[in-house]
């Protein structure tokens, strides 16, 4: 495993659409671990494959109670839009954002192996997907985000920012 460097914006890569995996071998293999290693290393806790320079359909979350891969992930089902906590990216330090997103949704993919899969999401879960896979299709939370801010211009302290 290595730890990759994390492509930053204004970056032309992280407006691209990424391309759907079709081989499952050694190769995805290597980025999934190298991309989770990567995540863990920057603290965040969800990375997309753009994210390190690949454009290919991959993101890896980790909400805290264990990592998750998805291979060409698909949400559907989205349901209970809410204005989440304010949350920030690992391509775009030093920002943070106000983004409407759905708060339950299903997760449609593939595993490391070209598996078939499928999971329900809610709450902060659903938010890191929906943040990923906007990543995936050229989108950043600041396309999103009903206002964009720095850390220090957060008017409620209580609230900490969280980086998907």
């Amino acid at each position: 495993m290595a730890i990759r460097r994390i492509v930053k914006y204004p970056d032309p890569i992280l407006r691209e659409k990424a391309q759907p995996v079709k081989k499952f071998h050694a190769r995805l293999h290597k980025l999934l671990d190298d991309m989770a290693e990567t995540m863990y290393d920057a603290k965040g806790v969800g990375l997309a494959a753009p994210q390190v320079g690949i454009l290919k359909r991959v993101i890896v979350v980790d909400p805290g109670d264990g990592l998750i891969e998805v291979v060409n992930p698909e949400l559907v089902d989205l349901e209970g839009e809410q204005l989440s906590p304010p949350e920030g990216c690992l391509s775009i330090p030093g920002l943070l954002g106000e983004v409407r997103r759905a708060n339950r949704l299903k997760v449609k993919g593939q595993d490391r192996h070209g598996e078939p899969f499928e999971m329900e999401a809610e709450g902060y879960l659903a938010r890191i997907f929906q943040h990923e896979v906007d990543h995936l299709n050229g989108i950043l939370f600041i396309d999103r985000a009903e206002r964009v801010f720095r850390p220090e211009e957060e008017e409620d302290g209580e609230e900490e920012a969280q980086s998907p």
